[in-house]
């Protein structure tokens, strides 16, 4: 594997504040990639951009909500404008609200996992295949789903996984339609990983490692280095014929 699969390549990474799409921004960087790093908390993410720095790599901070089709149609533009193309992006933003049965579920909590997981993905996507589509070598866009929805459930976790199972079909039926424009489109689906998201209320991390010996049949949750491996992987030309793939990264907890 090349250590700079990503050199002069303009990649986009919402989430890009913490956990998973900290953990993609960085290996990205360190790649070579002119990476355009977007969420709505700018502190987390020029801590992002000083951990970059700090690597060698070089990071964009972009404070943009996923939520509104201008912000995102304002990150596209802006890293066009700064670097000339968008050459992959990585649609990491997501929430988990609501931890209970579906009749206790809130409006509020449920409007904003559907806002931010599905109608943020959504916009994401088109305002970045609008732009490949008109480059001569197009791009890949990896979107982040979970192996809750399409590939298992969970009690308490209902709404959740529904807007989960709703990115892997946007991500596959996408995926077909714009094949032909040059934009490969394909998901991962992370169960238990080493960030805050997989703790349960009040639960520590040593607590969290304990229950995983029980829950998964690999033993502990993903470190987020493992999750960001697939992503670059379905972003760079090694997987120039993987088209709407789903890429479980559970440690067999789907199984």
């Amino acid at each position: 594997m090349s250590p700079h699969r990503f050199t002069d390549r303009t990649v986009l990474v919402t989430g890009a504040g913490s956990g998973i799409g900290r953990a993609v921004a960085l290996a990205l960087a360190a790649e070579g990639a002119r990476v355009v790093a977007a969420g709505r908390n700018r502190a987390a993410l020029d801590e992002t951009a000083a951990l970059a720095a700090k690597a060698g790599g070089g990071v964009l901070v972009q404070v943009a909500d996923v939520t509104r089709r201008a912000d995102v149609e304002a990150l596209v533009r802006t890293a066009v404008e700064r670097f000339g193309s968008l050459d992959a992006a990585v649609n990491n933003a997501g929430v988990f609200r609501g931890g209970g049965p579906v009749t206790d579920l809130s409006e509020e909590d449920w409007r904003s996992l559907v806002d931010t997981n599905v109608t943020g993905v959504l916009f994401a996507m088109a305002a970045e295949i609008r732009q490949m589509r008109t480059q001569p070598r197009g791009g890949a866009i990896v979107n982040v789903a979970s192996n809750l929805g399409a590939h298992r459930q969970v009690a308490g976790t209902t709404a959740y996984a529904a807007t989960k199972a709703a990115v892997a079909s946007l991500t596959r039926g996408a995926a077909l339609e714009h094949i032909g424009d040059g934009v490969r489109i394909n998901a991962v689906s992370p169960g238990a990983t080493a960030t805050a998201m997989s703790l349960r209320p009040g639960e520590t991390e040593a607590e969290r490692a304990v229950r995983m010996k029980d829950e998964s049949p690999l033993g502990r949750v993903s470190t987020t280095e493992e999750v960001a491996a697939a992503v670059l992987y379905l972003a760079s030309d090694a997987a120039g014929s993987v088209v709407g793939a789903d890429l479980l990264i559970d440690g067999g907890s789907a199984l």
